[in-house]
């Protein structure tokens, strides 16, 4: 039997972006995965492969970690693109975002990240973080070279 090219074995990018919005909430929220799957009558290796988007939530169970988590169903759908509009359906957001917020610092900063009130605060904050990775960038490369 032939093995599936590349592209269609990865995660669609909606149920990365849902499994990504179950686990920034349940951090949020401070439930272990344990707990939770406990609550939904789960695995927490079901709900880690939830998390990353490696296994698609059905409706009925979404809508059990929905009622877990204390939110609205739609509110894991937050931050993509309309579907009855013209143009992409997943807000293709770059793998290093996803990368960066399944980390504990990623969902650390994520969380702390809005709070930060002035918009010229949060704005120096990007640029010093901007800076801090094109020296290492140029250290890498001094390196290597």
């Amino acid at each position: 039997m032939q093995d599936k090219p590349e592209l269609e074995r990865s995660p669609n990018p909606i149920d990365v972006h849902v499994g990504l919005q179950v686990r920034l909430r349940r951090k949020e929220l401070k439930i272990s995965q344990e707990k939770l799957a406990e609550a939904l009558g789960l695995t927490f290796q079901q709900v880690q492969k939830y998390e990353r988007g490696a296994n698609r939530i059905s409706a009925s169970k979404l809508y059990e970690i929905a009622r877990a988590l204390h939110v609205p169903i739609g509110w894991f759908f937050e931050g993509l693109s309309d579907p009855t509009q013209e143009g992409p359906h997943a807000d293709d957001e770059a793998p290093t975002a996803h990368n960066f917020l399944m980390t504990q610092e990623g969902i650390d900063l994520a969380n702390l990240f809005p709070k930060v009130g002035q918009r010229r605060v949060r704005r120096r904050l990007v640029d010093l973080v901007r800076a801090m990775v094109e020296e290492e960038a140029e250290a890498e490369t001094v390196a290597a070279g």
